[in-house]
């Protein structure tokens, strides 16, 4: 984009009179996708560090093969919890929380859809979280069926109370799925009609496809598991027999209800943090996406490919023989589309001129420990040994390298990267690197040792175990307080960031898109006019590879 087109969008950018500009507006029922998406980051932050803490009240517990520090049913009650916050409370809004504030931006468009239910769908979300953390607390809780809530487990009533905790710990699973749905009709229906003049799918940023791409899973695949949460509700208060075997239920059918999901919710996480790798990468190399074209066709690829892997969470519930081999084969299938986008990045980073911002280290991290968890995936994926490791740590450390390794990394990516453009400030390089370091090292040493601890056989999910695991649980729980201590430096940078940092300007990472062309941070509605995009993204077939998007006036 030359200087000239730049200067010729800029006076359409000026910000709309009378907008809110204090800190109040955050807690308003705004129908400003911007205001919104800073609520859902900010609030499922809380929750990481809630379910964070839970974590290293775990970790502490196995730190010595007796259960020495919390009772073994409140160890359980803290498994499902943190497992469930992490997921409902802290990935799910985060995810929500950066869609909603870059995809209009990134699109050309002034807000959202439908405004006032992308409120609604957010207030919700501390709505359930106070009734999930109230499950906790209420007796009955779900201290034994897992984040999971498999029946018959689930189904245990032993208060014979109406409302008890594991009825509360359902309730607000099927609220999370009702605020999710919500979510991807609107995203779903932004990026669909209201995209700038001129942007057709192949000029719409790498972000923009793999949310679309998880948003239609979530409306593809979410209403199956929220079904499945109603019906284990009813069965739990009102005695239907959906799942209950001792009334004619079949508690493997719940299963299906909800791995039909819940893997295919694993790209729903993933795929938008492919979407931050994919603009980041980029702006620190000084380079165009590679294959940019392949690289967003295979989030739909993916889309596709994972509404057919679930059964392979169940290799070990009785699984025909012919199902287990189809479903092994589909689960390795799905990871060739996963591995052109790595290959993509990578060689969009090689030969490049890299600067290492903070963002970029938590890029170049989340691919690193993406590349290891899909590896131990690979070996999953395949029945005779996921069948052999099934319910052992080896499981929980794959797990957590994708979830943490991978997501939570290529989270603070996100928020390092685009936090100059949502506050105007930037934040301080010297403690963003410490704690890339902190979180780094940390997230290695928790969960590397689970891999060989459940190799040698280490259950989960328990309190107590053999000695002969003790090595690789102290170091595991070494790096759990390790990633606790970790999140002191982002939570200091962030508040003294964004309260005095010096001022970031409109693009200070000389970065792609739209939402680098609007003030720092961007105004109410983003667009006084609709700008025109006359250029596609990441250089794909333009002569200015650095430039995204060139953008005219109507």
């Amino acid at each position: 984009m030359s200087n000239a087109s730049l200067e010729a969008v800029a006076p359409s950018l000026q910000p709309q009179p009378g907008a809110p500009d204090n800190w109040k507006r955050f807690f308003t029922f705004s129908t400003d996708h911007k205001v919104i998406g800073i609520q859902y980051i900010v609030t499922a932050f809380a929750f990481f560090l809630f379910g964070g803490l839970l974590a290293m009240v775990m970790r502490g517990e196995l730190l010595t093969p007796e259960a020495d520090l919390v009772d073994r049913t409140v160890y359980n009650g803290l498994f499902t919890m943190h497992g469930t916050i992490m997921l409902f409370m802290w990935t799910f809004p985060m995810l929500n929380g950066l869609a909603n504030y870059l995809v209009p931006l990134q699109i050309g468009a002034r807000d959202m859809a439908f405004p006032r239910l992308n409120a609604a769908a957010f207030w919700l979300v501390p709505l359930f979280g106070v009734i999930l953390t109230a499950s906790f607390f209420v007796p009955g809780g779900p201290s034994q069926s897992g984040w999971w809530a498999y029946p018959p487990v689930s189904l245990q009533n032993p208060t014979g109370n109406l409302i008890n905790g594991q009825a509360l710990w359902i309730l607000a699973v099927a609220l999370s799925g009702i605020s999710s749905i919500m979510g991807a009709v609107n995203i779903v229906t932004t990026i669909f009609r209201m995209r700038a003049p001129g942007m057709g799918w192949f000029k719409m940023p790498a972000f923009c496809w793999t949310v679309l791409a998880a948003q239609l899973i979530q409306l593809f695949g979410l209403p199956a598991l929220t079904a499945g949460a109603v019906m284990l509700l009813f069965d739990l208060t009102v005695g239907t027999s959906f799942f209950n075997p001792e009334l004619g239920g079949d508690p493997v059918l719940y299963q299906h209800f909800f791995w039909f999901y819940s893997h295919p919710a694993v790209y729903v996480i993933i795929l938008p943090i492919f979407g931050v790798f994919s603009e980041v990468f980029p702006v620190y190399a000084r380079k165009p996406l590679f294959g940019y074209p392949v690289v967003a066709v295979s989030s739909i690829i993916i889309t596709a490919l994972s509404g057919i892997v679930w059964v392979h969470h169940m290799f070990a519930s009785g699984t025909p023989d012919w199902m287990r081999m189809l479903f092994m084969i589909t689960t390795m299938t799905i990871s060739v589309p996963t591995g052109i986008k790595v290959f993509a990045w990578v060689a969009t980073i090689w030969g490049g001129k890299l600067r290492l911002t903070t963002g970029m280290l938590f890029a170049l991290g989340g691919l690193s420990m993406f590349l290891f968890a899909g590896i131990t995936g690979i070996m999953l994926a395949s029945a005779p040994f996921d069948i052999h490791v099934n319910n052992t740590y080896f499981v929980v450390g794959h797990f957590h390298y994708v979830i943490y390794g991978a997501v939570v990394m290529g989270f603070y990516a996100a928020i390092y990267h685009w936090f100059p453009k949502m506050t105007g400030r930037m934040y301080y390089e010297g403690l963003g690197k410490l704690h890339f370091v902190l979180t780094f090292i940390g997230a290695n040493l928790n969960f590397l040792p689970m891999h060989p601890a459940g190799l040698m056989g280490m259950p989960r999910r328990v309190a107590s175990y053999d000695p002969e695991f003790a090595f690789w649980n102290v170091l595991a729980s070494l790096g759990g307080f390790l990633l606790g201590v970790s999140t002191l430096p982002f939570i200091l940078n962030m508040l003294s960031s964004w309260s005095r940092g010096p001022a970031a300007g409109d693009n200070p990472w000389r970065a792609i898109g739209l939402e680098w062309l609007v003030s720092s941070p961007p105004p109410h509605e983003n667009f006084d006019e609709i700008p025109t995009v006359v250029s596609p993204p990441y250089g794909y077939g333009s002569d200015e590879p650095l430039i995204a998007n060139t953008v005219t006036q109507e």
